[in-house]
């Protein structure tokens, strides 16, 4: 069985992973050129995704490096009134602890034998069980697994969907060393996530293991090509600061000093999401896990999803590794109905968090009764 994995996120390690304690060797190709080539994101939280760092005999590993006062959240209008405040016990059990996407895709690199991950091969075609690489390079395969991502190009051999616009468009900005450089800021934030809900627009801000508060300003109900008119310079970085915070009226000032306390460094991105409970005619030598498969909403599943994803199919094909193709549909029939669940879980969060009320829904979903 010769399995090629194409990406190296959370979701081809964990399969990758999961295949080797179970005697299953296979390939993962990622088109960055090392581990270290960019930065790999904020913290995540790690609830259900738990289970499948079990079953790859990480999980103890894993909480050595989780950070439980993540879990930590404040709630606030914009107006600076606080709605809601929980503060984690030091021995809280680690249920929905943060972690640096870093970090744990570390663990999971470091897991694997070395010569596992092929780095700088951009995936290009694939067919007849031959895969294309654009560096001229080529690999055969019984079984290609997307692992790509939102972007993912092996999508296209399974399905005709593509992600779109849901509205969303998000600035992200950030506080390098905050308790050093702004301990006034530090002491606000706390030691988890901090929420301002608006009308139609809300600012997070949640602590990251290097020191630094990661910001993002979504801005809800905007067009695709909102960047384009928004005004804000981002090839001038203070010109854009003032801008995020003139779009901010009657915002608290010792909010909006989140912003005026940021680094230089200010990223757009537009949010997409695949249809909510996609499914496609299961073919025997391709497949999709993670973002590839079922690119949700940012609201706290799509990296548990795609460890899941990946430990799930792994086990499928260890538990028939003389039929392929068997292993492969029983693996996308429980894929399938498990992420069309949280897929309308985290659509169903999106309208709340677009709404105009999001504030006392948040805190009512957090709350309840």
């Amino acid at each position: 069985m010769q399995i090629a994995i194409i990406g190296a996120g959370l979701g081809g390690l964990a399969l990758a992973r999961v295949l080797h304690i179970n005697n299953i060797a296979a390939v993962v190709y990622e088109r960055e050129p090392s581990r270290d080539a960019r930065a790999q994101g904020g913290m995540l939280d790690i609830h259900s995704g738990q289970q499948a760092l079990r079953e790859a005999g990480l999980l103890d590993q894993f909480f050595a490096i989780a950070r439980g006062e993540g879990q930590d959240m404040r709630l606030l209008t914009p107006d600076g009134t606080l709605l809601l405040q929980e503060d984690t016990p030091d021995d809280a059990p680690l249920t929905r602890p943060e972690v640096d996407r870093a970090d744990l895709r570390a663990l999971l690199l470091d897991s694997l034998p070395h010569d596992t991950v092929r780095w700088d091969h951009a995936f290009a075609s694939a067919k007849n069980g031959l895969v294309r690489f654009t560096n001229g390079s080529t690999a055969p395969y019984d079984l290609l697994v997307g692992a790509d991502g939102a972007a993912s190009r092996v999508r296209a051999l399974l399905t005709d969907a593509r992600p779109t616009h849901i509205g969303q468009n998000v600035v992200e900005v950030g506080i390098p060393d905050i308790d050093h450089t702004h301990p006034d800021l530090a002491a606000m934030v706390g030691r988890g996530n901090y929420w301002v809900m608006g009308d139609g627009i809300s600012l997070a801000a949640q602590r990251n293991g290097d020191g630094r508060v990661r910001i993002g300003v979504s801005f809800y109900n905007t067009a695709e090509d909102w960047f384009a008119t928004s005004g804000i310079p981002f090839d001038d970085p203070a010109a854009a600061r003032a801008r995020l915070i003139d779009l901010l009226p009657g915002w608290d000032p010792k909010i909006t000093a989140l912003i005026e306390a940021c680094d230089d460094l200010i990223m757009p991105r537009s949010i997409t999401s695949l249809p909510v409970g996609l499914t496609w005619p299961s073919r025997p030598d391709v497949t999709l896990v993670g973002d590839a498969a079922h690119l949700m909403p940012p609201v706290g599943h799509g990296a548990n999803m795609a460890l899941l994803d990946g430990a799930a199919l792994a086990l499928a094909l260890a538990a028939h590794p003389d039929d392929l193709p068997v292993g492969v549909a029983e693996y996308e029939r429980e894929m399938f109905e498990r992420t069309g669940a949280v897929g309308r879980m985290s659509a169903e969060m999106k309208e709340m968090l677009m709404s105009p009320d999001a504030a006392q829904k948040l805190l009512a979903f957090f709350q309840p009764g």
